[in-house]
């Protein structure tokens, strides 16, 4: 079949065997991180996602907000940046899709709201 040395082809009439698809294309997500291809709930990544967004505003806005406060000599950019990077960040997971209400694939709502469980 294959030697081990690069670059050789099989002959003409060998059998390669099975060509295994699944395993030669990489799986690729489109959209933001965090969200499945398959439309289901990213779980554990959607929220490490909307984590780093929300903090990563705060982050980056009280620098430029204290940037600006050294700047003009006033104290309070500091504050109204951090306020503007933590609404950025709930934006940015919003429009990504991560923050979004979804169903269960079985139609059980049971970590929204109160109980449907008939009176005994």
């Amino acid at each position: 079949m294959f030697s081990r040395k690069a670059g050789r082809k099989p002959l003409s009439g060998e059998d390669t065997g099975p060509i295994n698809k699944a395993a030669k294309t990489p799986k690729t997500t489109a959209g933001a991180p965090g969200v499945s291809t398959d439309g289901s709930d990213g779980g554990y990544n959607a929220g490490i996602a909307v984590f780093s967004y929300i903090i990563g505003g705060i982050i980056v806005w009280s620098l430029i907000g204290w940037g600006l406060d050294n700047l003009w000599g006033t104290r309070w950019i500091v504050l109204a940046g951090a306020l503007l990077g933590a609404a950025g960040g709930f934006y940015l997971s919003h429009m990504h899709g991560l923050t979004s209400n979804r169903t269960l694939a079985d139609g059980d709502n049971a970590a929204r709201g109160p109980s449907k469980d008939e009176e005994q």
